[in-house]
């Protein structure tokens, strides 16, 4: 039986699911064998307010995508979104003493576990999804890479805590298991999208990843190959809509298509047009800058910007966003995805769930993402026996 993997977008305005087959080669990409998608029901920036509706679109998708690539879904990889999700940091240190001076991986997650019990207060109806190592220090002394074998009395970590509310995860994980489908892992979507989007070679530089969806913009920034920030903001490709609709006095569904550059017959002077939407989205790219300023890494990302999501269709964004910034920018594409794919940026969060699972079965060495993922079925076994009687 042929292997594959699956990875479910929840997002505001669609579900999309992708099916993908391993590559030949851990260097090649993923083939996609079918894609779904259905419009999203009983969604709001990114977390459910009606659980049936939701999970009737998570079906739709996932049956479209099933007849596309002529399988059986049971199980697959779902992303997390929406503005439920933050960021903290913290830091913990332990003693060597139980391991002789020397440091091991328990060491590490020893330490991990002490910044996450620092950080418990801020935790209040917030699950962690990801721990992410930002630095090691040995007696002090900072490590560059992995502290493992080194010899010291006292490890230090510095972490980034990726959480979302408890109640949208337990309600997104419900949502797809009333589907049918098992969860078998989760991911943040700016993190699952970076992983066919971005290459080793921008994150190591510094970039900042931009997805902009319907009703939030999140932003992942990279340095050194490590994820530093990730933050969701409650604004999106919508709100270009409405300022349209109510600056012209036309219905939302006619503002939707001038938007995206289609022919309607209006006699509204593209100038005015486009005064309205650079105008959004400069307002969009001054909050990606204001975030960056405020973790120092305004102007210091020497890969720019990658923009992605259905607001990446915009012809203008790239541009804006590069005066906004003053930083190198671009659309974001699949990386090395084969033209027959057939998918374009805006399914690279299901796309780069698929890589994950793979990856994860494979045991592929040298993704530093992997490496952060540890919480994501501790999270999913804790939401499951929320559900149960």
């Amino acid at each position: 039986m042929r292997k594959f993997y699956t990875g479910i977008d929840i997002g505001t305005y669609h579900v999309k699911v992708v099916v993908a087959a391993p590559p030949e080669s851990p260097e090649l990409p993923m083939q996609i064998i079918g894609t779904g998608s259905a419009a999203s029901r009983g969604m709001r920036h990114g977390y459910i307010i009606d659980a049936n509706e939701a999970t009737k679109s998570v079906k739709e998708a996932l049956a479209r995508a099933a007849t596309s690539a002529k399988v059986m879904i049971k199980s697959a990889r779902v992303a997390l979104g929406g503005v439920g999700l933050d960021e903290i940091r913290s830091s913990g240190e332990v003693t060597l003493t139980p391991s002789g001076g020397i440091v091991t991986l328990r060491d590490i997650e020893r330490a991990e576990r002490e910044s996450e019990k620092k950080a418990s207060p801020k935790l209040s109806n917030r699950s962690i999804i990801h721990t992410i190592p930002l630095e090691f220090r040995v007696d002090g002394t900072k490590v560059f890479g992995k502290p493992v074998g080194l010899q010291g009395t006292k490890l230090a970590v510095d972490t980034l805590i990726i959480t979302m509310l408890t109640k949208h995860h337990d309600d997104l994980v419900e949502a797809v298991e009333a589907a049918g489908v098992e969860v078998e892992g989760i991911m943040v979507s700016p993190l699952a999208a970076s992983l066919v989007t971005l290459t080793t070679a921008q994150k190591t530089a510094g970039v900042v990843l931009s997805n902009i969806g319907a009703e939030t913009l999140s932003v992942a920034v990279f340095d050194n190959d490590v994820p530093i920030s990730v933050k969701v903001f409650p604004i999106g490709s919508s709100d270009i809509t409405n300022s349209i609709a109510l600056s012209f006095q036309i219905p939302p569904i006619e503002a939707e298509q001038m938007k995206r550059g289609a022919v309607t017959g209006s006699d509204i002077p593209p100038k005015k047009m486009n005064a309205i939407i650079t105008s959004r989205l400069k307002d969009m790219f001054t909050i990606v800058d204001a975030h960056l300023k405020s973790i120092g890494r305004n102007r210091l990302l020497p890969a720019g910007i990658i923009i992605t999501g259905g607001g990446s269709g915009i012809a203008s964004a790239a541009d804006i966003a590069r005066i906004v910034l003053k930083l190198p920018s671009q659309i974001g594409l699949l990386g090395n995805l084969s033209r027959t794919g057939g998918a374009d940026a805006t399914w690279a969060v299901a796309y780069g769930l698929c890589r994950l699972a793979y990856e994860d079965d494979a045991d592929v060495g040298g993704h530093s993402l992997r490496e952060i993922i540890e919480h994501a079925g501790e999270s999913i076994k804790q939401a499951l026996r929320s559900l149960l009687p």
